[in-house]
């Protein structure tokens, strides 16, 4: 009889641990669904097309939202498309909070596929032949009305990857490699 009710306390115990857990861990999930979504507003110097997107809601990257980001930022000299990395959209997002930037961010280059990529080192130096655009990894983008420098210093600042400035061309190259700049 013992070892009935030892065995049932335990049992009873188990039951009262597992509940407690879900207790204690529904107001966690609550509180990750009630974080601000994270919402993306693009311009592709390019193709002219525009995009506005959620791509962050409910405590998770959205899956259509960021196929949709990553068509937007397909090799626009062949179209090739190729999956875009999410936390590059957080590097983007929060570079133009912190510089206070309105309206898009204008995209200079987004994915770029090998084939692109391969004949753009050709014809010049500043051009990686192993370059993160080949991955996802990678865009150039210019926020209008913030000098080069300004939006470089900001990406500098996350500490989330590498940051190429390029003043005479306008634009900063952001990554979510190893953290460098250049």
């Amino acid at each position: 009889m013992f070892d009935k009710a030892k065995s049932r306390r335990g049992f009873l115990g188990l039951g009262l641990s597992a509940a407690a857990t879900l207790v204690i861990s529904n107001p966690v999930e609550a509180a990750v669904r009630r974080l601000p979504e994270r919402q993306i507003h693009l311009y592709n110097t390019h193709t002219g097309e525009s995009l506005k997107s959620i791509y962050w809601a409910e405590g998770r990257y959205q899956t259509k939202s960021i196929a949709q980001i990553s068509r937007f930022l397909r090799d626009h000299r062949n179209g090739q498309v190729h999956p875009m990395d999410p936390k590059l959209l957080d590097m983007m997002n929060s570079v133009q909070r912190k510089v206070g930037a309105k309206g898009p961010i204008h995209i200079i280059c987004g994915y770029r596929s090998p084939a692109t990529n391969a004949i753009m080192a050709s014809l010049s130096d500043g051009v990686a032949t192993q370059s993160l655009h080949t991955q996802g990894k990678a865009v150039d983008i210019r926020l209008p009305g913030h000098a080069t420098r300004h939006v470089g210093k900001a990406a500098l600042s996350l500490k989330a990857g590498g940051v190429g400035m390029y003043p005479e061309s306008d634009f900063v190259h952001i990554d979510t490699g190893r953290v460098r700049t250049w």
